[in-house]
């Protein structure tokens, strides 16, 4: 599995909510409204003005590690 950045943060988290720390170390700080469970990781970075390919790197590596 690759997580890309059209994938919603909801859906993200709910293949695995160790993923959490990611999201909130980078000012995601809103995981449980339902807004932001719905919004894409690309628009949640940029809203939150930080680096999409960056927290990728991170979700994907992780992942990767589980397998």
């Amino acid at each position: 599995m690759t997580i890309t950045k059209d994938m919603c943060i909801g859906e993200v988290l709910d293949l695995d909510p160790g993923v959490a720390p990611f999201f909130l170390e980078i000012g995601m700080h809103c995981l449980g409204c339902p807004a932001s469970r719905g919004e894409s990781i690309a628009d949640a970075c940029a809203v939150h003005g930080t680096d999409c390919d960056a927290l990728l790197q991170k979700l994907n590596d992780y992942f990767a590690q589980k397998k």
